[in-house]
């Protein structure tokens, strides 16, 4: 399996995660033109994609959903919900039908030799999921947008190899920043987005000895920094009273405007 941020913030996500025979996307939220320069990092085109998986409608994950769908005829797969928004947002254009699939929350489904589960997420969209991915024995999951985390998501990932986990702010600058207080709210809520801390503290529970990678990804590029999140989710680590410590486990910041590497296992 393979597992590339081509872009991950606030302005935009687009995740890559495959196979030898089978390569996705997750989100389409930066322009197609950026999206094929970053699959040429990983020696792929746009007509190699086999499905574009959305995990909700909001313009940073589906910017360039409309044009990869109609140049390449890629499926896309998102919830009832997701669609039906995602068909009101101009900024998609006329999008052929037969493009979509609906999927659902806790139905695994097949592309290639993947196998997918969508879970449920807390997140002010009309109906988001996260997604966690396995080819034979290898698993991953990428889950971001989470205004809060549950047993329900802890149980989503555990025993992953390889994780996309949101880091969106840190607490503190984003209650001094600049955002209105309704906006500062709606990212601290229930619906919102996750902490540096919450982002720790989640990961605690579900690392082990065989994980290869975390990547902290859809960074606000107003109320975060890279060095930040990182060492903050080190720290929930180093505090957390498990076994393990942060040197243990490869962790990086996914980059907001380019390719963070291919974790391949």
């Amino acid at each position: 399996m393979r597992l590339c941020s081509i872009a991950s913030g606030s302005s935009g996500n687009c995740i890559y995660t495959g196979s030898e025979q089978t390569h996705l996307l997750v989100d389409a939220g930066i322009s197609a033109k950026k999206i094929e320069a970053g699959l040429k990092e990983l020696e792929l085109e746009g007509k190699d994609i086999q499905g574009l998986l959305i995990t909700h409608e909001h313009f940073d994950h589906i910017k360039g959903v409309g044009v990869l769908a109609r140049r390449y005829g890629i499926p896309i797969y998102a919830t009832e919900g997701t669609i039906a928004q995602m068909k009101e947002a101009s900024s998609l254009g006329k999008v052929d039908e037969s493009l979509y699939h609906t999927i659902h929350a806790d139905e695994h489904f097949q592309i290639g030799d993947m196998d997918i589960e969508p879970f449920r997420i807390s997140h002010d969209a009309a109906e988001p999921v996260a997604y966690r991915f396995q080819c034979g024995e290898k698993c991953a999951a990428i889950a971001t947008d989470m205004g809060i985390y549950n047993d329900y998501i802890v149980d989503h990932l555990k025993g992953l190899d390889a994780l996309l986990l949101e880091a969106n702010h840190d607490i503190q600058m984003l209650q001094v920043g600049p955002y209105p207080y309704i906006l500062k709210q709606r990212i601290l809520g229930n619906r919102g987005h996750l902490s540096n801390e919450s982002a720790g503290q989640l990961l605690c529970k579900v690392l082990h000895d065989d994980m290869k990678k975390i990547y902290l990804g859809h960074l606000s590029k107003e109320n975060n920094y890279a060095e930040l999140a990182y060492e903050t989710v080190r720290l929930e680590i180093q505090l957390d009273p498990v076994q393990y410590r942060p040197g243990d486990f490869d962790i990086q910041v996914a980059s907001r405007d380019g390719c963070s590497g291919i974790c391949e296992w």
